[in-house]
Parts: structure tokens; C-alpha cells; sequence
């Protein structure tokens, strides 16, 4: 319970520190690119704008994820912070397909684009600057709490400095040699790089959502805990699901048939320990004993994984 509390007040304070960060750079990016007439600039502060929207919605989640288990809610809340991370990478989509259709109407409207004023330039390197250091203080603390939101959110600000740096570029190019479209052309590449992100961030939540991993080795870690423990052997249908920086896990393991019903249960209050040593962030786990032999009528179940899975 008080580990809940610490992350979830690291939490908090991760998001108080990217609305206030994101807030200033977003009103001074959109404030000097239209008085500089730089769409791409507008389009970074818009993409800033997003950012404020992230943490503020990290910021509510805080406060559900941080409630206890109850009857509606056996399992915590803490799939809340998943589904958030789902609602960030639609409100980044939404974001990035705006500046792309923005982007390719300025370049197609027939209209010569201006040259932006060289103000643009200052805002875009206190910009990369500025973003540098929240992205350092989002994915430090994400880890420090295990949240795969803040650390998204981290992933997502990364890439704002990316963002920033091709505005940076393209201004140069625009203002040096006169030529504003370079300008649009920026912003098009910025929202599609805005696009790329929601998608590979969608996909991870989803990941979690539909109860997926992709980490081999925790699952290897597993397997290596219950062939650590003395008379359990044959570990399959082995299941492991994230919820927020938790797992819960299940698993078969085979015994002797001829052990009593304490000694069974000994060997599987073993391997919870055994697993619990080897894999971080355990919230349950359900160990199944079988006698010896009996898991190879569950080789043809579509659920769980063996030693040996690919």
C-alpha cells in the first residue's frame, strides 16, 4: 500500500511538472509563430498544446489508479492508467492529421507561403531546449514508478524535440535562403513524425489491454523460478498480464502423484516465492499443481505458454 502511494505521488508530480513546462512553451510557440507567420511553429506549439491535455489527464488518473481494490473493482484500477495512455494516442492522431491537412492546404492553395519573421528561430531552440528537459524528467520518473504512461509520455516529448529540431532546420532554410514553403514542408514532416508516434504508442496500450506481452525473458524468468525449486517441474500454461506496474500470473507446474495434499502445496508456496525473487512488481500469483504427466493433455489448449514456446 504505501509503494501505491509513493508512485502514484511521483505520479502527480510528474504531471504538475508537464502542464506547467508544456503550458509556457506551448503559448510561447503558437504567440511567435503567428506573429512570425510560421505554420510550423504554430503547428509545434499545437503539438505542445496536446502535451498540456496529456498531463492534465495524468494528473486525473492519478487519483483513480491510486484507489483501493472494491466489489466492482477486484483488481484495482489500475487498467486506468492503460485506457488513459489509449485516450493520448488519439488526441496525438487527431493532432498530427490537423497539421498534415493544414500543412498540405498551404502547399497546395496556389498562394506563395511567407517567410517567416527570424523570432521563430529563438522560440524553436528554447523550444528543444526546454522539451529536452521534460522529456528527461518524464521518463526518469516513469521509471522511478514503473508507469508506462509517464514513460510514453516521455517517448512522446523525445520525440517533440525531433519535432523541434526539423522546425529549427526547415526555419533555417526558409529565412536563409528566402523560400517559405520550406516552412509548410516542415510542418507536413512534423505531423506525420505526430501520426507515427500516436500509432506505435496505440499499439504498445493495446498490447497490455488485450492482456499481451512481448517480454520473452520475464517469461523465461518464470520458468527458470519453478525448475529452481525441488519436486516442481514441467511449468506450462503459464499466463502473465500487466496491470499498471503490476502482473499477475498464472501457471501450471506437475508434482509427484504420490505427495500429500500439504506437501503439493509447500512445493507451490515455493515457487511463488521463487518467482516473486526473479520477477519485479508481482501483484498475484495462481499456481496450479498437477501430478506428473498430466500437463501433455494440455498441449493442444489454446491458452497459457511452455517452455520451449516461440
Amino acid at each position: 500500500m504505501q509503494k501505491e502511494k509513493r508512485r502514484t505521488d511521483i505520479i502527480r508530480t510528474a504531471s504538475v511538472i508537464a502542464i506547467a513546462g508544456n503550458a509556457a512553451l506551448a503559448a510561447m510557440k503558437i504567440i511567435v509563430g503567428l506573429s512570425a507567420r510560421s505554420l510550423a511553429v504554430v503547428g509545434d506549439g499545437i503539438d505542445s498544446s496536446t502535451d498540456v491535455v496529456i498531463s492534465a489527464m495524468t494528473l486525473a488518473v492519478a487519483a483513480v489508479i491510486s484507489r483501493p481494490a472494491d466489489e466492482e473493482h477486484p483488481w484495482g484500477h489500475g487498467r486506468a492508467e492503460t485506457i488513459a495512455t489509449t485516450i493520448l494516442s488519439f488526441v496525438l492522431f487527431f493532432a498530427g492529421g490537423q497539421l498534415v491537412v493544414n500543412a498540405i492546404g498551404g502547399l497546395l492553395s496556389g498562394k506563395p507561403p511567407a517567410v517567416p519573421g527570424s523570432a521563430a528561430l529563438a522560440a524553436t531552440a528554447a523550444s528543444i531546449v526546454g522539451k529536452l528537459l521534460l522529456a528527461w524528467s518524464q521518463y526518469a520518473l516513469g521509471k522511478k514508478a514503473e508507469s508506462g504512461m509517464l514513460i510514453a509520455n516521455a517517448k512522446n516529448m523525445r520525440g517533440d524535440v525531433f519535432i523541434s529540431s526539423g522546425v529549427l532546420v526547415g526555419l533555417g532554410l526558409s529565412i536563409g535562403l528566402g523560400i517559405g514553403a520550406a516552412d509548410a514542408v516542415v510542418a507536413l514532416l512534423v505531423g506525420l513524425w505526430v501520426l507515427k508516434s500516436a500509432v506505435g504508442i496505440f499499439m504498445e496500450a493495446n498490447l497490455e489491454l488485450m492482456d499481451g506481452s512481448g517480454d520473452k525473458e520475464r517469461y523465461q524468468a518464470l520458468f527458470d523460478a519453478v525448475r529452481s525449486v525441488p519436486g516442481a517441474g514441467n511449468p506450462h500454461r503459464a499466463r502473465m498480464r500487466r496491470i499498471a506496474a503490476l502482473w499477475d500470473i498464472d501457471l501450471d507446474i506437475e508434482v509427484d502423484p504420490d505427495l500429500s495434499v500439504r506437501e503439493a502445496h509447500d512445493i507451490a508456496a515455493a515457487v511463488e516465492l521463487a518467482i516473486k525473487d526473479r520477477v519485479e512488481g508481482v501483484f498475484d500469483i495462481m499456481v496450479h499443481v498437477e501430478p506428473a504427466g498430466l500437463g501433455e493433455a494440455h498441449r493442444e489448449e489454446g491458452f497459457g505458454l511452455r517452455e520451449g514456446t516461440e
